[in-house]
């Protein structure tokens, strides 16, 4: 079996290194580590850590389910739970040891770098715009009402989502998923 590029090696160890220590908590070195690679070839393939950052965050928002969500052949709103649970259940199968790197590159480094904030805002406004789409083909459906605008819910259930992922893990503890699933599922999308 061939073995994989090094630099799809670096990006897979980024991933895991930035989601589990944060942007200012993995080092190159911790990086080129996790990759068994040495530190000097980094930067053959990176011009710096701030762009493997921006390559790392691409690829983790690749894995987060987002076709699924417009996906016509499944109700909407149960395209819309499901997503959220496969997040709850990744969340519960970590243990709570890690949040969303999204929203760990929000807020560890997107006030201090222009090109990851633009990063991170893209990675938002994708996420956003699924849900989107899925509660938009809900509401056409009459499956939630007319006051319920697309863009605006889905904007509040990523912000709910986020703030939902930091009491999880603040408190080790699952109880914070249930509020967000009973008023998301049983009030505002009813």
């Amino acid at each position: 079996m061939a073995r994989r590029g090094l630099r799809e090696e670096l990006v897979e160890a980024a991933v895991l290194q930035f989601h589990t220590y944060g942007y200012n908590g993995a080092g190159v070195k911790d990086i080129t580590d996790a990759a068994g690679a040495p530190k000097g070839s980094f930067y053959n393939h990176f011009p710096s850590k701030e762009a493997l950052a921006v390559v790392a965050l691409e690829r983790y928002g690749a894995g987060r389910g987002l076709e699924a969500l417009t996906d016509p052949s499944v109700d909407p709103l149960l395209r819309l739970r499901q997503h959220f649970e496969f997040h709850r259940d990744e969340h519960l199968d970590l243990g709570f040891s890690r949040g969303c790197l999204i929203g760990t590159f929000a807020t560890d480094i997107a006030d201090h770098s222009d090109t990851l904030r633009e990063a991170v805002r893209v990675s938002l406004e994708r996420w956003s715009d699924a849900l989107a789409t899925a509660i938009g083909q809900a509401r056409e459906a009459g499956l939630v009402g007319e006051a319920v605008e697309p863009a605006t819910t889905a904007r509040f259930l990523l912000n709910a989502w986020e703030g939902t992922l930091i009491s999880a893990r603040t408190d080790r503890s699952a109880k914070a998923f249930t509020p967000f699933f009973d008023l998301v599922f049983g009030v505002l999308l009813r």
